[in-house]
C-alpha cells in the first residue's frame, strides 16, 4: 500500500484528489494538508507527497520532502526560475514528477504536437489558444507553456523571444518565427487547449477539452504510484506514461 499526503487538500484539485484516491486500492491517503497545517507533523506517515497547493509553497515542500527522503509529485504551475532550480536540485536526492498537466489526453496532445511540428516543418504558423475558468490566477496556463516549449524545441527557437502573447493595435504582419499564445478566461471551464498549425490553403488543429478535474487527479495519483518505485531524478508525465 502506497501512503500519500495531499497538499492543497482544500482546493479544487485537492478535493478531486481526495475523492479519486478512494478508487485506487493501492493507495492510502494518510494526510490532507492545506494552508496553516504542518506538513512536517505528518510527513513521516507517507511514501509520497502530491502537491497541488501553490507555487509559493513549493520551496518549503520540496525541501522537506528531500530532507525526509519522500517522493514528490508536483502539480502546481507558475514557478519562478528560483523555484524551478530548487526542484531540480532536490531531484538529485529524491524522485520527483513535475508536470504542467497530468491528464493522459493532454500528454497525448504533447506527443502529437511534437510529431505534427516535425512532420509539417517550418512553413506552418504556430498558435496556441487556451481557456480556463474565471478564477485561474496564472496566464498562460502551464499546459500552454509546455505546448509552446515543445514547438520552440522542434523549431530550435528561443521561446522567450518567439512567444507572442496576444496582439493589439497595429501589430504588423505575423513573422515566421512567432509562436502565438492566447489566454481566455470565463465561467467554470476546466481547461481547453488548441494548437493551430496554419498554412496557405490548409490548417491543422489539435484540441483537448477537459470537462472534469478527475482526469487530472487520476493522472497525478497514477504518477504517485509510479514515482515511489523510481530512483532520484526529475521526471514528467511523459515518463510515467512511457511516451518518451
Amino acid at each position: 500500500m502506497t501512503k500519500v499526503i495531499i497538499t492543497g487538500s482544500k482546493g479544487r484539485m485537492g478535493q478531486a484528489l481526495v475523492s479519486c484516491a478512494k478508487n485506487f486500492h493501492e493507495l492510502e491517503v494518510t494526510g490532507q494538508v492545506d494552508q496553516g497545517d504542518d506538513l512536517r507533523a505528518c510527513i513521516g506517515k507517507s511514501d509520497v507527497v502530491v502537491d497541488f497547493s501553490s507555487h509559493t509553497a513549493t520551496a518549503g515542500i520540496v525541501s522537506l520532502c528531500a530532507e525526509s527522503k519522500k517522493a514528490l509529485v508536483i502539480g502546481t504551475t507558475g514557478h519562478s526560475d528560483a523555484e524551478k532550480s530548487r526542484i531540480t536540485q532536490s531531484a538529485l536526492r529524491i524522485p520527483i514528477v513535475l508536470a504542467s498537466n497530468f491528464s493522459t489526453g493532454v500528454n497525448a496532445l504533447f506527443w502529437l504536437t511534437r510529431k505534427a511540428a516535425e512532420i509539417l516543418g517550418p512553413d506552418y504558423d504556430l498558435e496556441i489558444v487556451e481557456m480556463h475558468h474565471r478564477t485561474k490566477k496564472d496566464a498562460p496556463s502551464g499546459t500552454a507553456k509546455t505546448l509552446a516549449e515543445i514547438l520552440a524545441g522542434v523549431r530550435k527557437l528561443q521561446l522567450d523571444k518567439a512567444a507572442r502573447h496576444g496582439r493589439e493595435g497595429i501589430a504588423g504582419e505575423r513573422t515566421s518565427g512567432e509562436i502565438g499564445i492566447h489566454s481566455v478566461r470565463g465561467g467554470d471551464v476546466v481547461g481547453d487547449h488548441t494548437v493551430i498549425f496554419a498554412n496557405n490553403g490548409e490548417r491543422l488543429e489539435l484540441t483537448h477539452k477537459a470537462s472534469s478535474r478527475d482526469t487530472f487527479a487520476n493522472g497525478a495519483l497514477r504518477a504517485a504510484l509510479w514515482v515511489v518505485k523510481q530512483k532520484p531524478g526529475l521526471y514528467t508525465m511523459q515518463d510515467v506514461l512511457g511516451l518518451k
